[in-house]
């Protein structure tokens, strides 16, 4: 652990006690479960307070990359993957140009698991998305927009991948989502009218025939017309124009 000396850079102490904890860890080859040295061997090593050593290693139990366990002290542990982005992504907090490219982000998730959806969408799936669309149907064919009703059916398209950084990702960035569509409610909904007048409107249940016929083609399709007013919301928020008349 002699290699582990803090060197004069243009960042805070803290900063570089992190990076260096991190590196040892690389370095080392530790695994899950592994001990990790304690706070006397690694202050001395580091040539840092103890004060030092704990910011930065409070920052590490944050991310769930170590933790303190019953007679065996600090260990490895295997941290969430998102678990840092979900303390700082809040819509409250974020700049819109944050807001908005994460909405595109979703946008552009959704599209890119279509056939996972096609691929995976058993039995059981499609009679949970049945049960879903079936609570959030009404005469109001613009209902299915309607917050609740958005949030069951796509984390449901969500859980279809079966893959869990997606399901946890799609949770962190939902609240940005909803934050984004009712913000600027009155841009969105008369894009919905719109579409609803020609016939276009892509909805929840139009999507749920295509996932039962198993057509991915039809689906992306489906999927890209159902995201028609975020695809044109994002667009005219590069030139920001036609979005401040609206707040």
């Amino acid at each position: 652990m002699n290699d582990l000396k803090i060197k004069n850079e243009a960042v805070t102490l803290v900063d570089q006690v992190e990076k260096r904890l991190l590196q040892y860890i690389a370095e080392n080859k530790l695994k899950v479960g592994d001990s990790v040295p304690n706070e006397n061997e690694l202050a001395e090593a580091l040539g840092v307070s103890r004060s030092i050593l704990r910011e930065a290693l409070s920052r590490l139990r944050m991310l769930g990359v170590v933790e303190s366990r019953t007679r065996r002290g600090m260990v490895l542990s295997e941290p969430h993957m998102f678990g840092g982005l979900q303390r700082v992504i809040d819509p409250m907090i974020l700049g819109e140009e944050s807001l908005f490219n994460l909405l595109g982000f979703r946008v552009a998730l959704e599209m890119g698991i279509c056939n996972s959806i096609i691929d995976n969408a058993n039995k059981r799936y499609i009679q949970e998305l049945e049960v879903i669309v079936e609570k959030g149907s009404t005469r109001n064919a613009l209902n299915f927009y309607r917050a609740d009703h958005e949030n069951a059916f796509h984390s449901k398209l969500y859980d279809i991948t079966e893959n869990q950084s997606i399901i946890q990702f799609q949770e962190i960035i939902r609240p940005v989502v909803l934050f984004v569509r009712d913000k600027y409610n009155d841009f969105f909904e008369p894009i919905n009218r719109e579409l609803l007048r020609k016939g276009s409107l892509v909805t929840h249940q139009d999507l749920l025939n295509l996932i039962k016929d198993k057509d991915k083609q039809g689906f992306r399709r489906g999927m890209e017309q159902h995201f028609a007013p975020y695809s044109k919301f994002l667009k005219a928020s590069k030139s920001g124009d036609n979005l401040k008349k609206l707040k």
